[in-house]
């Protein structure tokens, strides 16, 4: 499971030009699943994403987490996370797990997230055409794997 993770002061998702979610100060999380994540996947990677210390203290320098900012949190999944570039240049995304694998990994990611929050995140769609619109705070963006947890 990867996710990209960016520091937002404000961020929405757009399906079907209707706004579906919106949030200022928090996180936006891409999430790319893949046929190997599991429940351990989820359970590492929620506690980390909340705990991450990338929000700034009265000082200015980044060490709050989100908890402790109390920000709030957008998913999005993002099947694109896992391509493959090595041959040609269309990418390959035989990685990415099909739908009625993911579909269930991204909606345990949620309610996993949601309960390591303590309180209810916001989403866009599994598999829908999304604009994602944000503005990027530092600009701070952070990879993750968890399939390399060192």
């Amino acid at each position: 499971m990867k996710v990209v993770i960016q520091r937002v002061s404000e961020a929405s998702v757009v399906i079907d030009n209707a706004k579906v979610a919106f949030i200022q100060k928090g996180l936006l999380v891409l999430l790319g699943i893949v046929n190997e994540d599991n429940q351990d996947d989820i359970d590492w990677l929620c506690k980390k994403i909340v705990n991450l210390r990338i929000f700034p203290d009265e000082n200015g320098v980044m060490n709050t987490s989100l908890l402790d900012a109390e920000g709030d949190v957008i998913v999005v999944s993002q099947f694109t996370l896992h391509a493959s570039t090595k041959k040609g240049n269309r990418p390959s995304y035989i990685k990415a797990a099909k739908p009625d694998v993911a579909i269930p990994l991204y909606e345990n990611f949620i309610k996993t997230l949601q309960t390591e929050l303590g309180k209810t995140i916001q989403t866009g769609e599994f598999g829908a055409d999304m604009k994602v619109h944000l503005v990027n705070d530092g600009p701070v963006t952070i990879i993750i794997d968890s399939k390399n947890k060192d």
